[in-house]
């Protein structure tokens, strides 16, 4: 099956119902994902990262703020580069329009790949992890999150979500989902599927994570209770040996 994840968002009303779910008061993106991340990016002082499936980049805007010494964001969606364009504006961060599957991973140039919640979508992930270990310098490291297995897995085949029930876990493949008023398709794996595409990558794996709310990050209990009940993404990261 050939499918891209950014040509979702290249349809104007799915990206826009997206940008005003990001908006939203609470949601899991900056409650349940980005703390994770953070605590396992830790200083990115100097360091040259490149961003793969960047979206509008106002994550890159920030890493600069951090003291990043380069930000490079590659993007497939046409809506998602003009975004990062324009959140980058007046930096010197690069951001290039290209689909993960098709750009050429130029060698030994970062110190620090990221990804958040894109790999998901990619089929030929070992591909990917390859090009990544390619580009990163000696001892550089990829820190990803994805949707959780737990999640990909309970997809039902006629693209809605009936319940949490998970099932078909070991049968990896694409999972359509009806997402914001559009049609997506998420390559399901299992976590063990993740940690050893690391490994045969040629990465150490270093940490595996799990989006555990903490209650700081709601204004809700409400709402944190309900984050309680199942994982939304998983986490990993790797140096490069």
């Amino acid at each position: 099956m050939k499918y891209c994840g950014s040509q979702f968002y290249d349809n104007d009303e799915n990206f826009q119902s997206y940008q005003e779910r990001r908006s939203q008061q609470e949601n899991a993106n900056d409650t349940l994902e980005k703390p994770v991340f953070l605590e396992m990016l830790g200083d990115v002082k100097g360091l040259r990262i490149l961003d793969l499936g960047c979206g509008d980049a106002a994550f890159g805007r920030e890493l600069l703020a951090r003291g990043c010494s380069h930000y490079t964001g590659v993007e497939g969606s046409k809506n998602m580069m003009q975004a990062a364009v324009n959140n980058l504006a007046g930096t010197t961060a690069e951001v290039i329009h290209e689909t993960l599957e098709k750009w050429d991973f130029p060698p030994q140039r970062y110190d620090l790949v990221i990804s958040r919640l894109v790999l998901h979508y990619i089929e030929d992930l070992a591909a990917i992890l390859s090009g990544v270990y390619r580009t990163l310098r000696p001892n550089g490291r990829i820190v990803f999150s994805v949707e959780h297995p737990t999640i990909t897995s309970t997809l039902q085949p006629s693209g809605t979500r009936a319940n949490w029930i998970v099932d078909r876990y070991f049968h990896t493949g694409y999972r359509e989902q009806q997402w914001m008023g559009g049609q997506v398709f998420k390559y399901h794996r299992t976590i063990e599927d993740y940690f050893l595409l690391l490994q045969q990558a040629g990465f150490r794996v270093e940490a595996l994570r799990e989006s555990r709310p903490q209650r700081e990050n709601f204004l809700h209990e409400e709402t944190y209770l309900r984050r309680m009940r199942i994982p939304l993404f998983l986490f990993l990261a790797g140096t490069k040996s």
